[in-house]
């Protein structure tokens, strides 16, 4: 079998534009560009995808073209009533990527932190358009849900330290979404936590007096 040559993929592309924007012309389809770029990531990213399937472990990098390529793609996809989540297909996409760079080597548990971010971002953007009210309070609070995530699961379980952006986040998090009813109360248990796992931790890491 003849290797696939650049031209005949240039070619294929080039006709593949042509007769999508011949179709818009005429009135058949519409967002001719959008399609056209939607089908070229689409197919980009399942090459990378191909790629990730057959390499877990050596080709883990791939994940990122892979998972970012396909949203882009579907975003592109995406009708007008819909146009709303777009953000957060791509956010998620990329945020996908990370997450499958965690749970392939949980000792990677690095990714959770862009994972999460990433995934917030998309869900905040996601609040704006639709309540329009201050999302800045759930934007932290996604935050310290994503540090928590970092101490409590596998392979970053050793992770101590994200205790502390955890409960900082999700107290300031909360306080600044008076609608949840509860601020008056979580200030001061987020407070009493935090000092009570200081102590804890400062106890615990005395050695035995001789």
């Amino acid at each position: 079998m003849r290797k696939l040559d650049f031209r005949i993929t240039i070619g294929g592309l080039l006709i593949l534009g042509g007769v999508l924007a011949l179709l818009d012309t005429m009135g058949i389809i519409g967002d001719a560009g959008g399609i056209f770029w939607g089908l070229v990531w689409g197919a980009v990213g399942v090459f990378f995808l191909t790629l990730l399937v057959n390499d877990r472990q050596r080709n883990w990098w791939a994940a990122f073209p892979a998972f970012t390529l396909i949203g882009m793609a579907v975003t592109s996809f995406l009708p007008n009533s819909l146009e709303i989540i777009s953000g957060l297909v791509f956010m998620g996409g990329i945020s996908l990527a990370f997450w499958w760079v965690y749970f392939t080597d949980t000792t990677r548990w690095w990714a959770i932190i862009p994972a999460g971010v990433l995934l917030t971002l998309g869900l905040v953007s996601v609040l704006d358009e639709i309540s329009g009210m201050d999302s800045g309070g759930l934007f932290f609070i996604g935050l310290g849900i994503t540090f928590l995530l970092v101490a409590l699961l596998p392979g970053a379980n050793k992770q101590s330290w994200a205790w502390i952006p955890a409960v900082v986040l999700l107290m300031f998090g909360t306080i600044l979404v008076p609608s949840l009813g509860i601020s008056t109360y979580v200030g001061p248990a987020m407070l009493i936590l935090v000092g009570g796992y200081l102590v804890l931790r400062f106890f615990r890491n005395q050695s035995p007096e001789q």
